[in-house]
């Protein structure tokens, strides 16, 4: 699981990718989300809700919303990522709120449109565009509040790993700087999001890597103690298990 906050949608407002037999683990970020399935079938879940997409069917994810995508055969789909602030209208009428159900069926013509705007837009298309696409979702959602108050301690771990992840960003680290027990976090870690906090440690300090790998040219062994690993080892044998190659591959391809 990741709390993506920086690298993700840098300086940008809005962007639409697409993706084939595509699988992500979970994660959450401050901005909108739509997925779209166009081809097979696109397991997304939101919350703890699970999704079964097939074609034409999406899900509209809220900033700060625990989600992943899982694919087991074959699936295609359509990903749009988007800021509060295209939307303002709509995101400042809820923000206090999400939605029962996520799952919904956008008119064929704003797939369409979404897949166009991969090639360039400006941001008064986009935003027009995403208006529609929200209205259109919003004219079947029912929705409930939600409790800040309950995602505070979540938000206050992602944010300890995001600052200490590349020095000792143990339990006992995570333990004195909430002032709540380890073995009290370990559970509540793992009862929210699904896995250990040991695995979203290595998942972070993997996708840190990952980001420098793509974007320098440094040692392979200066970036894994930079990203909090003990030796180049113990980081090769977490990239291959979480990224499937070694990181020289992945700098690479």
């Amino acid at each position: 699981m990741f709390y993506q906050s920086r690298n993700y949608l840098d300086n940008e407002l809005f962007r639409v990718e697409s993706g084939v037999d595509f699988s992500f683990p979970p994660h959450l970020h401050g901005s909108f989300e739509l997925i779209i399935a166009v081809e097979g079938l696109l397991t997304v879940t939101v919350d703890k809700m699970q999704y079964q997409l097939t074609e034409g069917k999406a899900v509209l994810v809220f900033p700060n919303q625990v989600h992943s995508l899982h694919t087991s055969q074959h699936s295609a789909h359509i990903l749009c990522i988007f800021s509060p602030q295209l939307i303002r209208a709509y995101s400042n009428t809820f923000l206090s709120k999400r939605p029962k159900c996520h799952l919904f069926t956008p008119q064929p013509f704003y797939v369409e449109k979404l897949q166009q705007l991969r090639g360039g837009h400006s941001e008064l298309q986009a935003k027009g565009l995403l208006y529609s696409v929200c209205g259109e979702f919003d004219t079947g959602a029912e929705y409930y509040d939600w409790a800040d108050h309950k995602e505070n301690l979540l938000m206050k771990i992602f944010h300890f790993v995001e600052e200490h992840y590349g020095e000792d960003c143990s339990l006992s680290a995570l333990s004195a700087y909430t002032s709540y027990h380890s073995v009290y976090l370990s559970r509540y870690f793992k009862q929210s999001t699904g896995i250990s906090f040991t695995d979203y440690v290595n998942r972070y300090r993997v996708n840190e890597a990952g980001y420098t790998l793509r974007n320098s040219r440094k040692k392979i062994l200066e970036i894994a103690l930079e990203c909090g690993f003990e030796s180049l080892r113990s980081f090769n044998r977490n990239f291959r298990s979480i990224m499937g190659m070694t990181p020289n591959e992945y700098r690479n391809n």
